[in-house]
């Protein structure tokens, strides 16, 4: 009973310690910037594939496309290899919030759509989101973690 107890306390620990959120290494909190992912995709959707999305830094961005939807996405450092991608789900349209222009996702476009987020943190611990709606995702919200705006 004792050996159980153990096991289900260190599954917890190591749970939500995958999920934790990240900090910046000043010891602050990073910013959270936001980015309307489908629109910089926009046609390559239609063509299976690894597409580049964003290069920031030494972090590089790429979507997998698989018939018409993103199977995933993931973040290359130059010189650290691949980086930790969150996955994250919103009711809110994040890509226009916080710096976004305000034509980023135009107010018909989507609307009442969950959001899929796919994250990761930057060499200034600032976290950099990539946000597409819910119909572009091939696996939908599995794995994802509720966003929670700082």
């Amino acid at each position: 009973m004792r050996a159980l107890f153990s096991a289900v306390v260190i599954g917890l620990f190591l749970v939500s310690t995958a999920f934790a959120a990240p900090k910046d290494k000043g010891g602050g909190k990073g910013k959270h910037n936001h980015h309307a992912g489908h629109k910089m995709l926009g046609d390559k959707i239609k063509k299976n594939g690894n597409h580049q999305l964003d290069r920031k830094g030494k972090h590089t961005v790429t979507a997998e496309v698989k018939d018409g939807k993103i199977a995933g996405v993931t973040v290359k450092h130059d010189t650290k290899g691949d980086v930790p991608v969150i996955k994250y789900k919103s009711k809110k349209k994040m890509a226009s919030l916080e710096g976004a222009p305000s034509e980023a996702v135009p107010a018909d476009e989507y609307l009442g759509t969950t959001w899929i987020g796919y994250a990761y943190v930057d060499d200034d611990g600032n976290e950099e989101i990539y946000w597409f709606p819910y119909d572009m995702i091939l696996d939908g919200d599995t794995g994802a973690i509720e966003y929670v705006p700082v």
